[in-house]
């Protein structure tokens, strides 16, 4: 059974002793923990540029390929499935600031390389020296304390908003939404507290050693296979993952399973649910708004140069992986006709990442070394 199934089983028993919204909490934090420990690791190790791809993949595979396929199978013998629709709007407006923030510093590389350097008197190159790398540097710890800040007033307006239980469900609310939350408080846990704490860090273990073997074999992979680091940075990374392609071969077959029940209106088929399945989603806001500025102010202090200006390809995907989402679920509705698109779009960003020879300027600026060191080796390795 994969580790990141047992912390989604732990979770969902250790929500049901907290409440529902420090449920959501520490659900949503536990099916992140396998990628923020590699993330973590990544950090530690200096693979700034893998980490950043792992960031951009992470953030692509819960808003594109796991909620694609979940509306996909979902909606296979309904009209629409239904969000929850106040959390909905606020996860829009969560993860269109998550984006902007790699967006601004983009923009602002963008607007300081025109193109033929001028070089310093000195002899540097204007764009790439240590002095615009520690202004980005400090220009991200900034937006990573402002994420912070939002992520944590978004949560305490979950958990206390104003008003009489706006998040309680109406009489004349959805009755899928209705039956589920009825559900919820008549459920009962299948562990007691401390086990499921036991199984936790008992995963956490077994899930950072898991993590370090996989980053260990990254240069192997690049060595062996004959592939640069450009190939294995883009946000394919995540995509070759087998935890992704795993999900996506049980829920496109549990689809055509669903769907040739209907079809052949067999008696054993299962009521569908009217309940859009939208947690991805959520992880991928908890990612850009806590785990990446974390990782920010984390290197910051382990003295690993990171910041929060992405690869412009990564930047492009992701703020139209953003626009699809919050077009999808702007009506609150969902459909497996939308969630096809959802899976088609993050087939397309694979197919072009594959052939993505990656932007030197950023990978220069993410070396652990001196901005000087890293052109010495960008330039020898070039021949």
């Amino acid at each position: 059974m994969p580790l990141e199934k047992l912390f989604d089983w732990g979770g969902e028993q250790l929500a049901m002793y907290c409440g529902e919204d420090l449920g959501d909490l520490i659900i949503i934090t536990l099916n992140n923990a396998v990628e923020a420990t590699l993330a973590i690791i990544l950090l530690i190790k200096c693979e700034l540029k893998l980490l950043q791809a792992t960031i951009a993949g992470v953030v692509l595979l819960h808003l594109l390929l796991i909620p694609g396929t979940a509306f996909m199978v979902g909606g296979a013998r309904v009209w629409e499935q239904t969000l929850h629709p106040t959390k909905a709007e606020l996860n829009h407006t969560l993860l269109t600031i998550g984006i902007l923030v790699l967006l601004v510093p983009a923009g602002f590389f963008a607007a300081i390389d025109r193109g033929m350097p001028v070089p310093n008197t000195d002899g540097t190159d204007p764009v790439l020296n240590d002095i615009v790398r520690d202004d980005f540097l400090k220009m991200g710890r900034g937006f990573a304390v402002i994420l912070l800040f939002v992520y944590v007033c978004s949560r305490f307006y979950l958990h206390d908003p104003p008003g009489e239980g706006p998040f309680q469900p109406h009489l004349n609310g959805p009755e899928g939404l209705i039956k589920k939350e009825r559900e919820l408080l008549e459920a009962e846990p299948d562990i007691n507290p401390w086990a499921c704490i036991v199984l936790l860090l008992v995963c956490v273990g077994l899930m950072g050693v898991t993590a370090e073997f996989l980053v260990d074999s990254v240069e192997f992979v690049r060595e062996e296979g004959h592939i640069s680091e450009e190939q294995v940075s883009p946000p394919t990374l995540v995509w070759r993952d087998a935890n992704a392609g795993l999900d996506g071969a049980v829920t496109l077959t549990y689809f055509a399973h669903s769907t040739l029940k209907q079809y052949f209106n067999l008696a054993d088929a299962e009521q569908p649910t009217t309940i859009a399945e939208a947690r991805a989603m959520e992880l991928s806001i908890q990612f850009l708004l806590f785990w990446m500025p974390f990782l920010v102010l984390l290197g910051w202090w382990a003295g690993k140069p990171l910041s929060v200006l992405f690869d412009l390809f990564e930047v492009t995907v992701l703020v139209g992986s953003c626009f699809l989402v919050n077009y999808v679920t702007a009506d609150n509705k969902t459909n497996w006709a939308e969630g096809t698109m959802m899976i088609s779009l993050y087939l397309m960003i694979a197919l072009s990442a594959w052939f993505y020879p990656g932007q030197p300027e950023v990978r220069i600026l993410d070396a652990c070394t001196s901005i000087a060191d890293a052109l010495v080796s960008s330039v020898g390795q070039a021949e």
